[in-house]
């Protein structure tokens, strides 16, 4: 009996060193998640201020004469 208790004592510790674990990769994957979207919102800001120097570029070349 004792012996069973000492295994689900180590089983029930196991368990919340793994729910630990498990808590803190998901905070580290969130603040990843976070700074990642912060960063796909400012390359998508880039990318429409370079379409837009290009489209202002593209109207200020002169007219292909046919």
């Amino acid at each position: 009996m004792v012996n069973e208790l000492n295994a689900l004592e180590s089983k029930i510790a196991q368990v919340a060193g793994m729910c630990r674990s498990l808590r803190n990769e998901n905070r580290e994957l969130q603040l990843r998640l976070t700074a990642l979207e912060s960063e796909k919102r400012q390359l998508a800001e880039r990318m429409t201020d370079a379409r837009e120097r290009l489209e202002s570029l593209v109207g200020q070349l002169p007219e292909a004469k046919a």
